[in-house]
């Protein structure tokens, strides 16, 4: 859920051919929609166990120490041999000579000269989220909030920030269709609610701005189209009706 869609993968070449690390370098790292390294950008290829430690150290965004980095990624080795899997993996960044990792005292922390997509999303989120924040400008085709993160990693360290980056997501979206309605961009705010129950059909919260935004553009028969198709996707799915408060916002439209 929650990066803004890459509209072409960026050419990958060949470790010797990464522009080395000097004034003017932007190093980015997407994590949204899959992991994606870029120098320049320039697609740089790390391997499975490198991906992992900078997908690691970006997503909990401090310093960590060295010994839970190791134990964390690789656990189903001794301790020993993590600490020297972490090792060789830091020798093998540092021979790319970019500035990715920072290393004091015995923790490793993502280089602040890294940017990272879901970092974006997030400040993207918090302006959207606050009421005293001006959405005028905004377009939905510019948000950093589509794509889910690290598709086909199962690691519980990303199931976990997969889910939190997820609800940030629909609640952004929910933000902006309730936000562009009261300002009269209903089209836009469609758009947004349509986002958000296309990426979670049994959200009640996006149903219900979704429908808010149909009926202030002047289109009761798809909100009422809408809420028939809430009514029966919640029915199959978790046999439960629509709540009071949904259901009275067409139930005026139902009996004319």
């Amino acid at each position: 859920m929650l990066g803004q869609a890459l509209s072409a993968m960026p050419p990958v070449r060949q470790l010797d051919e990464v522009p080395r690390a000097h004034a003017g370098v932007s190093v980015k790292l997407a994590l949204l929609k899959g992991f994606v390294l870029t120098c320049n950008e320039v697609c740089v290829p790390l391997s499975v166990g490198l991906q992992h430690l900078l997908a690691y150290l970006a997503l909990h965004r401090r310093a960590l120490r060295r010994t839970h980095v190791a134990a964390t990624l690789w656990d189903d080795v001794t301790d020993q041999r993590a600490a020297g899997n972490l090792r060789s993996a830091l020798w093998r960044l540092r021979s790319l000579e970019l500035d990715i990792v920072g290393s004091q005292n015995q923790h490793l922390s993502l280089s602040e000269n890294v940017a990272v997509d879901i970092y974006e999303a997030e400040k993207v989120a918090r302006l959207v989220l606050d009421p005293t924040t001006d959405t005028d400008g905004l377009k939905l085709e510019d948000l950093p909030i589509a794509g889910e993160l690290l598709p086909g990693w199962d690691e519980d360290w990303v199931l976990l920030e997969r889910e939190r980056l997820r609800q940030i997501g629909l609640h952004m979206l929910d933000a902006l269709c309730e936000r562009w309605t009261l300002s009269g961009r209903c089209e836009e705010a469609v758009m947004a609610g349509l986002a958000a129950v296309t990426s979670e059909p049994l959200r009640e919260s996006s149903q219900r701005a979704l429908i808010g935004a149909f009926l202030a553009e002047g289109n009761p028969s798809e909100a009422l189209r809408r809420y028939g198709i809430y009514r029966d996707v919640l029915w199959r799915e978790l046999r439960l009706e629509p709540s009071a408060r949904i259901s009275a916002m067409v139930e005026g439209l139902s009996r004319r």
